[in-house]
């Protein structure tokens, strides 16, 4: 079946690829993966990331403070760490493999067959970047909530909550995982060039002349 629409679909997909990725490394580095309220100090906020954790103040700004030790981290930040790298280089590795594979670039362009298997591995790759960073969003924010509802500690203790970058990770989760789908959908497709068409018609068009003269007494 042919595609009309191909290259805009592989534009739309690297777009889509390209945004989720830089979303999700905005996600890694922002310190807003938890949020806590102080009810004793309103004006008071605190935040925290993978790497430091972060208090807001109403008239002195922001102060942070990087975490001492890599071990003394709780398990689910140690592992989001090591995933959210991950997402951030597979999905560095899918745009430069995809990049090479789109229709568009001049490049290659008599080698077909090599250009669909980059748009493919491009494709996976962007799947992969997405699953990575929605796990360890999707963890923080289930520890979030089991704390959060947690009978053994007292109502007087301070609760963590959502923190914006945890939104801002499932966003990049869906993007890549949809920038690869649509990436991948264009492989199954055939494009249909305009000189290819012309050409077909000319050699339709030649053979029935020749049917014509045979068939003339």
């Amino acid at each position: 079946m042919a595609l009309v629409y191909r290259p805009m679909m592989q534009l739309s997909g690297i777009l889509f690829s390209l945004l989720g990725w830089v979303l999700s490394c905005l996600t890694t580095y922002l310190p807003q993966w938890k949020n806590l309220n102080l009810e004793l100090n309103e004006l008071e906020i605190w935040t925290m990331g993978l790497w430091q954790a972060c208090v807001v103040q109403e008239e002195g700004g922001m102060q942070c403070k990087d975490f001492d030790s890599f071990l003394a981290l709780p398990p689910e930040l140690r592992i989001s760490r090591i995933l959210m790298f991950f997402s951030n280089g597979s999905g560095l590795l899918g745009l430069l493999l995809s990049g090479f594979g789109l229709d568009c670039l001049k490049i290659g362009e008599r080698q077909q067959e090599q250009k669909k298997r980059l748009l493919l591995f491009g494709g996976m790759l962007f799947w992969i970047s997405g699953i990575t960073a929605i796990v360890p969003v999707s963890w923080v924010a289930h520890s979030t909530v089991q704390e959060f509802w947690d009978e053994n500690i007292p109502d007087i203790v301070p609760r963590w909550d959502f923190g914006e970058a945890l939104f801002v990770g499932w966003l990049a989760g869906f993007c890549l995982i949809l920038g690869g789908s649509l990436l991948n959908c264009t492989i199954c497709s055939t494009e249909v060039h305009p000189s290819s068409v012309r050409y077909a018609v000319a050699e339709q068009h030649d053979q029935c002349q020749h049917l014509e003269t045979e068939t003339r007494p």
